[in-house]
């Protein structure tokens, strides 16, 4: 993972989310909205932490959730 992750960007928009997880841009929109995805406004963007982001990834992979 240490790997890949340097060319991520810091911030990801939901289109990169959408992207990083081989879902549509509607699906990244969708889960940009749930309460518990480390999405966040600014501005007029939303936008996700890259660090935030691998953190839920790692949570969801440990508990089986898909």
């Amino acid at each position: 993972r240490m790997a890949t992750t340097p060319k991520i960007p810091i911030m990801l928009t939901i289109p990169q989310v959408a992207m990083a997880l081989s879902i549509s841009r509607s699906s990244a929109y969708e889960l940009a909205h749930q309460k518990r995805f480390p999405a966040m406004q600014v501005g007029s963007r939303i936008v996700v932490p890259k660090e935030r982001l691998i953190s839920w990834i790692d949570e969801r992979v440990s508990q089986g959730i898909t």
